[in-house]
């Protein structure tokens, strides 16, 4: 039986070569193609990835400007970002296939506003958003660790620094916990694509500093259960290893397992899906609950109906570690900020080409940028939170 207050919890985090990434890069940067040129253009893109091959399908409504050849140099351009120039998947010479066609009329007028009708979400389901004190940026910290271990890995190979080592790769790391604190970490995996010249000693003595820079000082597990490559060999990598498909790392984009999800994937899609959009406003809230001194845990589950407006139901939850009275957290949140779609595309600025870098190393925990990319990350409700329970 698991002990409340003595436990290991576990997230892991995949990095921007890994086939679903490569995947989720290039359906966001077709959103970003499209939202550039019209900030009101509807998209629904998925892409799947194999060896030496792209498939992009889906739907979109925007300029008809933009045309499959726009599209397919979109996938090449986050292809070659990403650093694929490997014989079984080069960005230069592998074949994309397009099957990208107009969004439903169905779906279009239930989104639509029209005469006194305000736009409606997107499509139906719950959402989650979760904020907590284990990390500076207010995220659990098993997932905040593995995405830092990758995203240290991925700059220096970016920089030129690590020649050795590939695109693909995927981090793991086991915290332990005591009184409902992180204290160490117990066990690290981190399986990272590699030049076959080099054997898996090599490799380990890599990675090593980059684990031991992302985590907190004195915080690095034993050698006996730090595990690079345990598979012994990793140089084929990418989609030539393993085919790839849009959304199929949900638990890696948001909160590593430490808070529940709704289901929906993010990448791929126009903020008038509640599935992105409405998460990145739950985390929001949360965010800003947490950061207001109001408790140290909060969730926040927002549900939808396509074509309808407002949100069918809002709930949150402290956890038990309010430092104040919530029974009211709800209507509080929703006089601060309005929860349809609109309202939310218009807070946050979400109509904006800002989605090709949510596609690595998670959606939430990043720095907002005065551009818009991720802002709702911001913290600018704390002040009214603070005022609503006279903190």
């Amino acid at each position: 039986m698991t002990n409340p207050n003595h436990y290991l919890f576990t997230s892991e985090s995949v990095g921007e070569g890994h086939p679903d990434k490569v995947c989720d890069r290039i359906s966001d940067s077709i959103v970003d193609l499209f939202l550039k040129e019209d900030p009101h253009s509807r998209v629904a893109v998925e892409s799947l990835a194999t060896s030496n091959r792209i498939v992009l399908a889906g739907e979109i409504r925007g300029p008809e400007s933009i045309t499959a050849h726009d599209m397919e140099k979109a996938a090449r351009e986050a292809v070659h970002e990403i650093g694929y120039a490997q014989k079984g998947f080069h960005w230069q010479w592998l074949d994309v296939e397009i099957y990208v066609h107009a969004q439903s009329v169905d779906i279009a007028q239930g989104v639509d506003a029209s005469g006194d009708k305000d736009e409606g979400a997107g499509d139906q389901g719950i959402m989650f958003g979760y904020a907590c004190t284990e990390t500076p940026t207010l995220m659990p910290a098993p997932i905040c660790y593995s995405h830092k271990i990758l995203r240290l890995i991925s700059e220096d190979r970016h920089m030129g620094k690590l020649p050795l080592l590939g695109p693909d790769a995927k981090s793991q790391v086991t915290l332990e916990y005591v009184n409902g604190k992180p204290v160490r970490a117990a066990r690290i995996v981190v399986s990272t694509q590699h030049d076959e010249s080099i054997d898996q000693a090599d490799v380990r003595e890599l990675v090593r500093p980059y684990v031991a820079k992302a985590l907190p000082e004195g915080w690095m597990c034993d050698d006996e259960h730090f595990y690079v490559n345990p598979t012994g060999r990793f140089v084929i990598g990418g989609p030539d290893g393993d085919a790839g498909l849009t959304g199929r790392k949900i638990i890696v984009d948001t909160y590593g397992g430490a808070a529940p999800h709704g289901g929906g994937a993010f990448s791929g899609k126009d903020p008038t899906k509640v599935d992105r959009s409405a998460a990145y406003m739950a985390r929001y809230l949360a965010k800003n609950v947490v950061a207001a001194g109001i408790a140290d845990r909060c969730t926040i589950q927002l549900a939808y109906a396509i074509g309808v407006s407002e949100p069918l139901a809002v709930y949150a939850s402290t956890h038990g570690t309010n430092k104040v009275d919530d029974a009211n957290l709800v209507d509080v949140l929703r006089q601060i900020v309005r929860l349809t779609p609109r309202a939310i595309r218009e807070h946050l600025g979400l109509n904006r080409p800002i989605y090709k870098k949510t596609s690595s190393f998670g959606h939430f925990g990043r720095e907002p940028e005065a551009d818009g990319h991720f802002s709702w990350e911001r913290l600018d409700l704390v002040a009214e939170l603070k005022r609503a329970y006279k903190l």
